[in-house]
């Protein structure tokens, strides 16, 4: 029933095609570094562009992150996996409506697209719960996305109506698509902050299997009690000052999954290699944080006042190679609704 409601709210949007041009492509207007751009949005989160400097090229929004739109593959839960592919779809419409306005140095991504910046879209796209807040590294997303973010997941809207996952699985490697690397990893987004985690892994996954992360999972009602405590502890406040809620009860719910703060708490290695000052978005201020944080929560985790953890199935989704998730080769499992649930499956 949720699919069918869902799935006409696809097919109502109106599409300007000329008839007889079925699949013609619908453009759109984005301003990009102030200029007026026609692009053609393939998903809710990247779009061609088809004039001015970057004419032909793809491009990545950044901050954020719809669902895949090649097929139904992800699931969590109590989600069918085809009405999170109408969810996907919803993204890529709400994308093609709008006239947006983004910004980008020309930089590009490993797939040679260019990276853009599009904070109207995002939030819009983030606040329908068409798309989650995505960073690629452990940082957090921006706050007004995860402010839009925890409205629509206590509106319990798009993605958020039938569960909340601590993390989404959004992209899935198989080892056999590069028997050369030693490990392939997943990558999993936080719903509480937007920072990312990688899954490493040495499996090879077969065609069409569903693949759930799993979760270590902390005691929320103890560890936001322990946040108020330390919220409320003046010998805290100055060091506290300016970081937000959501990102302190994620330093003590990380703490007490893992035994680790954030690594955007911590001074950075000025030893790394890969380590760019100028690529550092990190507030100065969240810098001092560890020193201050990290002997309280490693007391209290030995004592027991974090709670206790467990493991837990997260989100999960349908494998295929990347080559076989377009066009002609386009695997079975995303030519159709599919047989759901899988065996075994208990949500």
């Amino acid at each position: 029933m949720r699919a069918a409601a869902l799935l006409s709210l696809f097919v109502v949007a109106p599409l300007a095609v000329a008839p007889g041009e079925a699949h013609a492509e619908v453009h759109s207007r984005v301003f990009i570094n102030g200029r007026a751009t026609t692009v053609y949005f393939n998903d809710g989160d990247s779009f061609r562009q088809l004039d001015g400097p970057w004419s032909g090229r793809g491009s990545r929004l950044a901050g954020f992150n719809t669902l895949e739109s090649y097929g139904p593959t992800h699931v969590w839960g109590s989600w069918h996996p085809f009405e999170l592919y109408i969810n996907a779809k919803e993204a890529t419409l709400n994308g093609r409506r709008g006239i947006w306005h983004c910004f980008t140095e020309g930089e590009t991504d490993t797939y040679g697209r260019v990276l853009l910046d599009c904070p109207d879209l995002a939030v819009d796209q983030i606040r329908k719960g068409l798309a989650h807040a995505m960073q690629i590294d452990d940082t957090p997303a921006r706050p007004e996305y995860l402010r839009a973010q925890h409205e629509a997941m206590r509106a319990r809207r798009g993605m958020w109506a039938h569960g909340i996952p601590a993390f989404i699985l959004t992209s899935l490697h198989s080892r056999a698509e590069d028997p050369t690397r030693d490990r392939q990893y997943n990558r999993l987004v936080s719903t509480r902050d937007g920072h990312s985690e990688r899954w490493e892994h040495t499996d090879p996954y077969p065609e069409c299997s569903t693949q759930c992360s799993t979760i270590i999972e902390a005691d929320a009602e103890r560890v936001r009690a322990y946040a108020r405590e330390l919220r409320a502890d003046p010998n805290l406040a100055e060091v506290l000052a300016s970081v937000p809620n959501v990102l302190l009860i994620e330093a003590v719910d990380r703490y007490a999954r893992l035994g680790e703060i954030p690594a955007y708490f911590s001074p950075p290695d000025l030893e790394d290699e890969y380590y760019d000052p100028e690529d550092d978005d990190v507030p100065p201020a969240y810098r001092q944080v560890a020193a201050a944080l990290e002997p309280r929560l490693q007391a209290a985790r030995a004592s027991g006042a974090l709670g206790s953890t467990q493991e837990v199935r997260g989100s999960c989704m349908i494998y295929a190679d990347f080559r076989r998730r377009y066009g002609r080769e386009r695997a079975a499992c995303f030519r159709r609704r599919g047989n759901w649930p899988p065996p075994g499956w208990n949500p």
